[in-house]
């Protein structure tokens, strides 16, 4: 072996090419003489395996077959871990190896000490040949034997191979991650940048891989989490709510070390009170109302003329719904001011301001402070869109401020609300949607005249109408980018469906519409779209989801390009989607999968919107889902097992148990409304698809009770544009009524009494309502 060896320094030095072929030539006349005393037979010298060290030699003198890669050298480390975990592991434990750093380290061990035959703590080449010759290793396919140990892992080339090397050769790492930071919490105020570093370690550490439900991050292209350090840092550059949530990291190959981060996202309040200002005679009831948004929820408080109000709290004056609430029960001269409420969390500090004046003669002075009391004036009103026109409707006293008839003329037009069809009897409307614009402008659909009916809120007059494709059938406002998303269905078997987009959609000039890029460069694929909501602290909104008949996948789109951006596959859990909802807690999409071929009812999916992967279904709930707007409760309904469920999501994005409600109604739809009686929850209100009674449910208690007596809903089968046909109707943020229509009628609901307030009778087919008011 001495031979050997003398040949691969000769041939690393700097030495003339004359002494490199005379070495060359007697080490082939040494390979074809037969073993002798001294010598290892030519199958297992190390002579044919130190090719990398051949610096300076010409690449037609090099050994042949030098061509080891790692791939195949990963294999043959594998093959010897493999064997010798037969020999010294027990069977129950074969394979832990491959997993248990300890087991690993242990078998390594036993390894190094089987082949340092001399036990000096070194490997050298010919204790490596004899492990080739006793496990029969020059018979294999590979281009590579354990001498390639030196190829890739005698680090200081000294020709020896210790622990410490044999060690990182077969992946074994001496990794720690203390006991009291397996856990660590981190806290990002919105919109800060955040930087979750790793708590394992170890010399020759491997890459860290990071993990988000657990989805490894470092390979994908994502815009927020796009830079991992060099010291395996993970770094998000813009935080947001979808972010929150728990990170994990582990070193590449050693899974069971972790530790897990949990990435807490404050959010500053966000106030808005109601009324802004308003004027009152002494002796009624004046209430000032107070909501915010934030994480943490916001701690409310109020002034008045800029002094603490707890000081002046008596029977007259109270706060009520945890202080979001200002009730005046008395008015008096005095209690004329301004009231100012203070949103504070740790994040943060907002407030706003809500004016009371008390005077004899207040309600002619109305104009004069620029104050509009509820139901009276352009705002707080509910438009209904029926056979015979438009209605529009003050819900305190349920009066008709306004009808439009279907024969009345555009504004400056001589175009009809709803021109004659001919050949029918009487002059009807068709509608099947509806949106606010900003309260300036609602878009209305009219399937059967291929267009939109623009009404301007402000003179509560039809302005405007924009030609779509063939059957527009739904509408989405998206007021981070001031569009209308339209869907038209080509026909009324949806044979071609089309998506198109009317932009600057709150401006004063005249509208049209474009249509968006074709997801796989077609059309007539589009079932449906989604577009979550914004809320008062999330307001931008970056993308939508596609729905495509028959397709188990929803395909993303951006919506400033409104161009086609990726597809997530549901094949795995082989789920059409029929509907879905979403949460910014989190950043959680869920999925409502259409029942099997034999009607079996699948549980829902949960998407990550951080990674666009399927975390797995959400436990067993099914249904169509619902979220509340400030994202903490998603409402499913099922109406095959006649089951509301309900679950919490918390402000750590964790997605909780649900709560059942059993319930025979047979919901169509479902509408939020904060709660009158606690800051910072909501109720829902449901409407029935078959039945004359209604929901409410209390969110944060699971309290239930039914509202009786709505009649019988407009039949599904005359209700074909979709499965909503009874809708229920809110009244923003701080309305009082919700509006749902029967056959041939409009129920007002009082909200905050949770009863019926009244009915408007002869209003055939109404089941198209939008909301004008304080939003």
């Amino acid at each position: 072996m001495s031979f050997s060896w003398t040949n691969r320094r000769v041939m690393r030095s700097s030495r003339g090419w004359w002494a490199v072929v005379l070495l060359w030539g007697a080490a082939l006349i040494a390979e074809a003489r037969p073993g002798k005393e001294g010598f290892t037979p030519m199958a297992y010298r190390p002579l044919v395996r130190f090719r990398h060290k051949q610096d300076g030699i010409s690449e037609n003198l090099r050994i042949k077959d030098d061509n080891c890669h790692l791939g195949d050298y990963k294999k043959l480390k594998t093959k010897m871990l493999d064997l010798h975990a037969q020999r010294y592991l027990t069977p129950s434990n074969h394979g832990s190896h491959e997993n248990d750093m300890a087991t690993r380290k242990h078998l390594v061990d036993m390894m190094f000490k089987r082949f340092d035959a001399d036990s000096n703590g070194r490997v050298d080449s010919s204790e490596l040949s004899q492990v080739i010759k006793q496990e029969g290793l020059s018979r294999t396919a590979s281009e590579c034997t354990l001498f390639d140990l030196f190829k890739y892992n005698d680090v200081n080339d000294d020709e020896h191979l210790t622990r410490e090397e044999f060690y990182a050769a077969f992946e074994v790492y001496q990794l720690s991650l203390p006991e009291d930071q397996k856990l660590s919490v981190t806290t990002v105020t919105v919109g800060q940048s955040a930087v979750l570093t790793c708590a394992i370690t170890g010399d020759q550490r491997p890459p860290i891989i990071w993990r988000r439900n657990n989805h490894a991050l470092n390979m994908l292209e994502l815009e927020d989490i796009n830079d991992f350090g060099d010291d395996g840092s993970l770094y998000i550059t813009k935080v947001t709510t979808t972010h929150m949530g728990n990170y994990t990291c582990h070193a590449d190959g050693y899974e069971q070390l972790f530790q897990t981060h949990t990435l807490q996202v404050n959010v500053p309040p966000v106030i808005r009170v109601y009324p802004e200002s308003q004027a009152r005679e002494p002796g009624v009831t004046a209430s000032l109302r107070c909501y915010a948004e934030g994480i943490p929820d916001p701690q409310l408080s109020w002034l008045k003329n800029g002094m603490d109000i707890t000081t002046k709290l008596s029977k007259q004056l109270t706060l009520q719904a945890n202080g979001s609430e200002v009730h005046i029960s008395n008015v008096h001269f005095e209690d004329t001011g301004a009231y100012t409420c203070i949103a504070r969390n740790e994040a943060g500090v907002d407030e706003d301001i809500s004016s009371l004046f008390v005077e004899d003669s207040a309600r002619k002075t109305l104009a004069n402070i620029l104050w509009r009391e509820e139901g009276l004036g352009i705002g707080n009103m509910f438009y209904v869109f029926y056979e015979d026109g438009i209605k529009v409707i003050q819900p305190v006293g349920c009066e008709i401020q306004r009808h439009i008839k279907p024969s009345e003329k555009l504004l400056g037009l001589q175009e009809e609300v709803c021109p004659q069809v001919e050949g029918e009897k009487d002059q009807k409307c068709m509608w099947t949607s509806a949106v606010n614009v900003k309260d300036k402008f609602i878009y209305a659909t009219q399937p059967l005249l291929n267009r939109l009916l623009i009404v301007d809120i402000q003179s509560q007059k039809a302005v405007q109408t924009v030609s779509t494709d063939r059957v527009p059938v739904k509408l989405h406002y998206d007021k981070s980018h001031d569009q209308v998303w339209i869907l038209s269905w080509e026909d009324l078997e949806k044979n071609f469906p089309t998506l198109q987009v009317i932009s600057q959609a709150s401006g004063s000039t005249s509208h049209h519409t474009i249509h968006t890029q074709p997801v796989g460069h077609r059309f007539d694929r589009v079932e449906d779209f989604f577009i979550p909501p914004i809320s008062l602290t999330i307001n931008h909104i970056r993308f939508g989801i596609i729905l495509h008949k028959n397709e188990p996948a929803l395909h993303k789109i951006n919506l400033e390009t409104t161009s086609y951006v990726k597809n997530i596959s549901l094949q795995q859990y082989d789920c059409i989607p029929q509907s879905l909802a979403y949460t910014h807690l989190g950043g959680y999409y869920f999925v409502n999968c259409r029942p099997d071929s034999t009607g079996a009812v699948r549980p829902q999916l949960i998407i990550d919107s951080v990674t666009d992967n399927v975390i797995g279904p959400n436990g067993d709930v099914s249904g169509t889902p619902y979220v509340s707007p400030d994202g903490h409760y998603l409402v499913s309904v099922d109406d095959r097992d006649g089951l509301m469920r309900l679950q919490h999501v918390s402000v750590r994005g964790e997605i909780g148990q649900p709560f059942d409600i059993h319930t025979n109604l047979h919901l169509s739809d479902l509408a939020f409304m904060p709660s009158f009686t606690e800051a910072n929850q909501y109720n829902v209100f449901g409407s029935s698809g078959h039945q004359t009674d209604a929901l409410f449910v209390e969110l944060s208690t699971g309290k239930v009770k039914m509202i009786k007596s709505l009649k019988q809903p407009t039949p599904a089968a005359q209700w074909p544009w979709n499965r909503q046909n009874r809708v229920m109707t809110g009244s923003g943020l701080f309305g009082q009524y919700l509006m749902t229509p029967s056959q041939r009628s409009l129920f007002i609901l009082d909200g905050r009494l949770d009863k019926l307030n009244c009915e408007i009778t002869d209003v055939p087919l109404g089941n198209t309502v939008v909301w004008v008011g304080e939003a």
